[in-house]
This record gives structure tokens, sequence and C-alpha cells, in this order.
């Protein structure tokens, strides 16, 4: 769950430089989102070099750490309890930026001595941009690492000192859709002195994509699942987490040559008495909560009965996270529905339709980059 920094940033300019040149030197902003709550760290003075390419000049990592990613495991439930308790909305959980750094502090405190700055992945594409002195963070990626207050928009600074956090790697915090800065350099044919966004949590932009009325609910169904209503205007996290509290559902959606099969399979069952709860990698509000599977008959056990259960099941439990009376109370009418797996699998579609008491919209775009882009677009 660690990825080489300098393979993400020579994917992204790989991606750039096969953009049309005449298009990137009418850039004027740019807008950044990344996968959140992951953590990477790096020196402030000699974080990145600058060299001349084919299309321009682009930039190379160069005292930076690996990614741990928001899927490291290294946080056991035990060390996690360990832990001061947050004045923040999200209970703490492994890959967590700020449980990452406890763990360093506990386990490899020389490695912290190494760096100077920390942020997520896409904090320091925008850091190494626009030269910043210390990394800026939105309040989105903030309250993703833990220790963070959303109301106050700060982080639990006190907690974090009498335990010893180096507070010093904390970034600076501002608002979605703010200016982190400007391009030092031409990038790629995007001119020197473009404005760059804060950047902002991937999910978040997804969601921004699409869902343009306040009475629509998203659902994404594709290596994670999601779903996701607006809050009314004036709402306030609470400054407290509440561990019980559903958050998020992780599902992995392998590729499999025989997937066709095993949905036209599951398309001759109608109903299956088998009951499936498929968090086989956890939940982050209660971890140690696993897959299972009940009522477990004979006549169940083809295949697909099985992966009718299991469709079942994903819809299932994210209705438990967000039941259908709570949606109604928020006055949504419509679910939008998108992401690989929704759009792949008709058994998945039939059983969204069947637990949801709205008209399902399938085939909305969701796309992390448009969103960021959109966000920089009303910037502007």
């Amino acid at each position: 769950m660690e990825q080489d920094v300098r393979r993400i940033i020579g994917a992204l300019n790989e991606c750039l430089a096969a953009l049309p040149q005449q298009q990137l030197q009418r850039v004027s902003h740019i807008g950044v989102s990344g996968q959140m709550h992951g953590v990477v760290f790096w020196k402030r003075e000699k974080g990145c070099k600058w060299t001349e390419c084919g299309t321009g000049p682009a930039f190379e990592p160069e005292e930076v750490s690996h990614l741990i990613t928001w899927q490291d495991g290294r946080c056991s439930p035990t060390f996690l309890s360990s832990l001061p308790l947050p004045q923040s909305h999200i209970s703490l959980a492994t890959g967590f930026g700020c449980a990452t750094v406890y763990w360093y502090l506990k386990n490899s405190p020389d490695f912290l001595k190494s760096y100077d700055a920390a942020g997520t992945v896409h904090d320091y594409v925008v850091a190494m941009l626009c030269d910043l002195k210390k990394p800026l963070m939105s309040v989105q990626n903030a309250a993703s690492w833990g220790y963070f207050n959303s109301r106050s928009k700060s982080w639990n600074t006190d907690i974090l000192k009498k335990s010893g956090f180096p507070v010093h790697l904390l970034p600076e915090v501002g608002d979605p859709g703010s200016i982190a800065g400007r391009t030092t350099s031409a990038w790629h044919g995007i001119p020197k002195g473009a404005k760059v966004g804060i950047a902002l949590g991937d999910f978040q932009c997804s969601v921004y994509s699409c869902l343009t009325e306040r009475t629509d609910a998203a659902l994404n169904i594709s290596t994670s699942a999601q779903l996701t209503i607006s809050m009314p205007p004036g709402f306030q996290p609470p400054e407290t987490p509440d561990p019980s509290s559903a958050v998020t559902l992780r599902h992995q959606v392998q590729e499999s040559a025989i997937y066709t099969k095993i949905i036209k399979a599951a398309l001759a069952q109608n109903d299956s008495k088998l009951s499936v709860h498929p968090t086989i990698f956890g939940e982050r509000h209660v971890p140690e909560q696993l897959a299972s599977v009940t009522n477990i008959a004979v006549s169940d056990l083809s295949l697909g009965h099985v992966t009718r259960a299991l469709c079942r099941g994903i819809v299932e439990n994210l209705c438990s996270m967000l039941p259908v009376q709570r949606l109604v109370e928020m006055g949504v009418r419509r679910i939008l529905g998108s992401g690989s797996a929704l759009a792949r699998n008709e058994v998945l579609r039939q059983e969204v339709e069947r637990i949801f008491p709205f008209p399902v919209v399938y085939g909305k775009d969701v796309d992390a980059a448009v969103g960021a882009a959109m966000v920089m677009f009303h910037r502007k």
C-alpha cells in the first residue's frame, strides 16, 4: 500500500505531454484532485527539480518519500485505540495521514526527521507547481487526515502537541475553491503564472461533477461504493466522532474473463435466500466486522444464486448506512447511478431498483478531474 511518487508524477507528466499544445497554452487556471487520506513526506527546499522535456519544463520528485495510501493497514485497532481522541467529526482509521505519522513516530522516528513537509500526493503537486514554502491543504483533505475540526477549520494542535506529534509537518489549511498560488514555471506548455487551485478530494470532485440538484442522491459502485446526498445550507458537522457511524464502505470489484457468464447466471435467478454481508475488507466504522454468508442451503449454492445474493448484499449494506427513510427526510427524489460496476452489471442495477424507491438514472458522468476543473471554472 505504498506507491512510488516518482512513477505517479511520471505518469502525470506523460498525460500532460499527450494533450494538444495549443490548448495547454490557453490554460489560465489549474484544478487538482486526488485520493484522500494518504500521506507523502518531502523536503521543502528539495522536493523536486525542474527539467526540460520535449513539450517544455516538467518537474521530477527529488527528496520525497513513498505515498502511503488510504488503503495502508499498518495501524491496527489496538494501535489506534492508544492514540488521543480527536476533536473531529471523523473517527480515526488506518490509512489516515495523522495516524500514519503517529505510527512512524512510535516505530521509526528517524524516518520523520528526514523531512520537514507533508501532505497528500495532490497537495505535493500543488506545492511543487507554486513553489510553496509551506504546504497548503484544503479542509477536505485535512478532515480526511484526522485530528481536524471542520467547524473551526483548524488542526487539533493542543491535542497533538501533548502527545508529541510533530505538528511542524502539518500543512496550512484553506477553503475549497481558493487559489493556492501561481505556477512558477511553464509546465508542458501551460504558461508561467497560471493560477493553481488548492488540491481537492477526489470523492468531493466526483460528486460535484454530477450532482446538479439538491434532491438527487449519487450512487457510485466501482472500485469502492458510496451513496451521497447534499446536506442543507448551514449544516455543521459534530465536533466529536461517532465511532459507530458508517463513514465509508470499501469493496474491490475484480476484472474477470468469466464476468459475463457470472452475470448471465445471476439474471436467471430472480431471488436467493442466501444472505451475503460483503465487507471482506471491513469498514472504517467497524473494521473488525468482516464478511459473512448466512442462510446457506443446497438449493441456493449455484453460481447464479451466489452472485445474486452478493449483489444484493452490496446494495443492502449501502442502504443500511444511509437508509431510505433518511433519504426521504432529506428530500431525495432521484438517484444518479454511476461507476463501472453498475454500468456492466445488470444484476446490481436490478437490486438498486428493488431496494431504493426512487427513479434511478444511469450513465451520469462522474469524474474527479472534471469536478476539479468545474471548481476552478466557477472560481473565475
